[in-house]
């Protein structure tokens, strides 16, 4: 018996040294425990949000993606789920489970490691909130007292309630809120419990179980937690086989087939400009809230649109070739080794990149994470001329070749191509400035630069309405006559090279009324206005409209756009004939809240026909309104009239050697500003102009943000009286105190009038000159452009 008995009193004074020990080292560490205020006065860091005005979420910045959500708020099966995968006896248990700790100790020991960890939910809290996630017996003490410290301080509820909102899940997501929002686009009362079992499978290992970057893994770890429910009595059998065969749908799979992600990345990237100028970098974790103007339907509208006239663009000018080409392994091919080769090429909304693994002239074959796709018939005219055998080979579509494609619904997949052409869009409120809808540029993720406020560009003849609104503030009126025939500056007159300016299409008709010759865009009458008028009056007449003289030098190129503007400062200038004459400032920040939800900020801006500026007369406001009307009846806007509505004006665009085309134009309501280009300026192709390139946008676009509304008409304003216009053509009106007569052109024109850069105008529709370097390139600070301050 001694040979049992003494071995077992070894072992159990070991036994009772150990555990002395450790109650001494415990004593001795439990003063040295940090506070719990951090859990007690819970305070998490919350994103900067940015929303549209009707509630929906434009962008999120900071480095952790937190919602709170209460825990009576959060669903049954989601609490189910974690507790079956991470601590079954959570609410038995005072904070350690000894069971769990004794089976993880015997397989450490076993395996001679420290794999098994046997943490509890409320251990887990705890090393979130206090410790590090080292592997070492020290760490796991203090991780031991610090959860039965919490367990004394907080209800079961509360430690669960923390454990959902702080716990890190992958995609900068922290907490389960955030994460359902970030893998399936879903707040957290509307996930599915397949999706409940996938989400509370990434504690674990977020980067390994995520499912959006490891699918595979992702799903035999949402199969383990579904297991566990079942056996734990959560689920039953016929819920567990539904959610096993439930498809997996992530955030950008789900948003590609419903619509669901809301286009408004540059919008939110100068709401968060405006956030950090006032709040500086503690705006990433107050929890600010940002409410802009944007509507979601307007939003939308204008991406589409905008989309639709670049991809547009792109397929008449033909396809580039592949983006690039890989050297595919030998068959048979490992799908982890394709994803591999495509894991550089990241998509673009619809625009998904694909590897081709086969290829002929009427079919197809490209490999796309899991899936081959095969695209034949129409999807493939786009790029035939590229499957060809006598395709130079750095262009032709082959196996190995990286390709764009896009789903078309009915009509299958086609091969499509990244466009390198950028537009914009914006649209605003014509009586207080609200922008409604802004989208900077084709992708955001491309190129962040937001052409609506930032790129200076030469705006062409949607410029001529303010030369010809200040001509009628000279005396003009719109059936006034003026000369269309050809004009030749010589080089002694101009002081620099000959000049000799064309209209776009070569053509010269003679005398003509203001309202035509703006109809039909004619350089020729704009010269000869802006001459009569003197280019230093015109220069400090647009001031009026917000536009910086400084970037309209006084010479006679700025009668066809020679000078600078951003689609945000043409928005501003054109709903000044829109409102009836006042000058109201575009603004994208209505509101902003701090993470109490108190108001701490509000734009309280001008508006027209109350406190906004008058800055033009009502009558030159409506006169030029009414010559607008005529460019979309008939002039170079008929596109428009598609629209079927008669309350539409505005004016095209296109600059020298078809740099910029331009379409501004409006409703009594709501004005917007298209505009097609090159980042870096250069020709876009002949006969992309104003109306065949830019005009659609608009057009696409108004036909959405109009569809409710009414047509609107704006009132005639006294002091106007009916005279017959100077070619007979038509009734017309003038100002009542002004005669029906232009003043004559005067005999000699003095060298001031032109430029050091006045050469020969060519282009196609409404020609200028290009404008320095500087000019067109130079981009203004994005915040400088929202106006109004706010008052805190």
């Amino acid at each position: 018996m001694r040979w049992v008995l003494y071995p077992l009193a070894a072992l159990t004074a070991l036994v009772i040294l150990g555990l002395a020990t450790l109650a001494a080292v415990s004593l001795l560490a439990w003063p040295n425990l940090p506070s719990l205020d951090t859990l007690t006065d819970y305070r998490p860091r919350i994103p900067l949000r940015v929303y549209t005005a009707d509630g929906h979420l434009l962008g999120e910045f900071g480095e952790e993606r937190r919602s709170v959500v209460r825990i009576d708020t959060v669903p049954p099966v989601l609490k189910q789920a974690i507790l079956a995968a991470e601590d079954e006896r959570f609410y038995e248990h005072p904070g350690i489970d000894v069971i769990g700790i004794m089976r993880a100790a015997l397989a450490n020991i076993t395996t001679g490691g420290r794999g098994q960890g046997a943490s509890t939910i409320t251990m887990q809290v705890a090393r979130n909130f206090f410790l590090t996630r080292e592997k070492t017996y020290n760490r796991k003490l203090y991780e031991i007292l610090l959860a039965l410290k919490i367990e004394r301080s907080l209800s079961k509820d509360q430690i669960l309630e923390l454990y959902i909102n702080q716990i890190y899940l992958g995609q900068r997501a922290y907490g389960f809120s955030a994460a359902a929002r970030a893998y399936y686009g879903k707040v957290l009362n509307d996930i599915t419990l397949a999706e409940a079992a996938m989400l509370a499978g990434l504690p674990k290992a977020p980067s390994a179980y995520n499912p959006v970057a490891n699918p595979t893994r992702a799903t035999l770890r949402q199969q383990y937690v579904l297991r566990r429910m079942l056996e734990s009595g959560f689920i039953d059998e016929a819920a567990y086989q539904t959610a096993l065969k439930a498809p997996q749908h992530t955030q950008s799979q789900t948003a590609a087939r419903n619509g669901s992600v809301l286009h408004g990345d540059y919008v939110a990237e100068m709401a968060r400009q405006i956030a950090v100028e006032q709040f500086g970098e503690e705006a990433y974790q107050l929890g600010i809230r940002i409410v802009t103007t944007i509507t979601r339907a307007d939003q939308e509208a204008a991406y589409a649109a905008l989309r639709k006239g670049v991809m547009d663009y792109d397929r008449r000018h033909g396809y580039r070739g592949p983006e690039a080409f890989v050297e595919l392994p030998a068959p048979p091919r490992d799908e982890e080794a394709l994803d591999e080769l495509l894991a550089e090429y990241g998509d673009h909304d619809d625009l998904i990149a694909a590897l081709v693994v086969e290829s002929s002239a009427k079919r197809v074959k490209v490999y796309r994470h899991g899936e081959t796709i095969t695209v034949a018939g129409d999807g493939l005219k786009f790029v035939q001329p590229m499957l060809d055998d006598k395709a130079p080979q750095s262009r032709r579509v082959r196996p190995g070749a990286i390709v764009r494609i896009r789903d078309t619904g009915e009509k299958g997949w086609e091969i499509v191509q990244l466009p390198e052409i950028q537009a914009a869009l914006v649209s605003m409120d014509t009586h207080s400035g609200a922008v409604r809808a802004l989208i900077g540029g084709f992708d955001f993720n491309r190129n962040k630069f937001n052409h609506v406020t930032q790129a200076q560009r030469q705006p062409g003849s949607s410029f001529k309405p303010f030369i010809y609104s200040a001509a009628l503030e000279r005396g003009y009126a719109p059936g006034s006559l003026v000369d269309d025939s050809p004009l030749y500056f010589p080089a002694g007159v101009t002081g620099s090279q000959a000049w000799e300016p064309k209209n776009y299409d070569g053509k010269f008709d003679g005398l003509m009324t203001l309202r035509d010759a703006l109809a039909r865009s004619k350089n020729m009458v704009s010269i000869r206005l802006l001459q009569n008028i003197t280019p230093s009056y015109a220069q400090d007449y647009v001031g009026r409209f917000g536009f910086d003289p400084a970037r309209h030098p006084p010479y006679l190129t700025m009668a066809l756009g020679a000078g600078s503007v951003t689609p945000w400062e043409m928005a501003s200038g054109y709903a000044v004939f829109a409102n009836g004459g006042y000058r109201v400032e575009p603004y994208v920040v209505k509101e902003m809240y701090d993470g109490n939800g108190r108001l701490v900020a509000k734009i309280d801006p001008p508006i027209a026909g109350e406190s906004a500026p008058r800055v033009i007369d009502p009558r030159n406001a409506w006169l030029m309104d009414s010559m607008m009307q005529d460019v979309v009846r008939r002039g170079t806007a008929t596109r428009a009239r598609s629209l079927n509505r008669a309350d539409l004006a505005g004016k095209t665009g296109t600059t020298n050697d078809y740099l910029d085309a331009w379409f501004c134009g409006y409703n009594p309501d709501l004005v917007a500003v298209a505009w097609v280009g090159f980042s870096q300026p250069k020709n876009m192709g002949r006969g992309e102009t104003g109306g065949a390139a830019a005009l659609p946008i608009w057009v696409n676009y108004m036909r959405t943000a109009l569809q409710a509304q009414p047509e609107k008409s704006q009132p005639r304003p006294d002091g106007l009286i009916n005279i017959t216009a100077g070619d007979g053509s038509r009734e017309d009106y003038i100002y009542e105190e002004n005669k029906p007569v232009a003043p004559p052109p005067p005999e000699e024109l003095p060298a001031s009038l032109f430029s050091d850069r006045s050469p020969a105008l060519e282009a196609p529709e409404e020609a200028i000159p290009p404008a320095p370097p500087m000019a067109r390139q130079a981009p203004a600070p994005v915040v400088e452009r929202v106006p109004t301050p706010i008052n805190r």
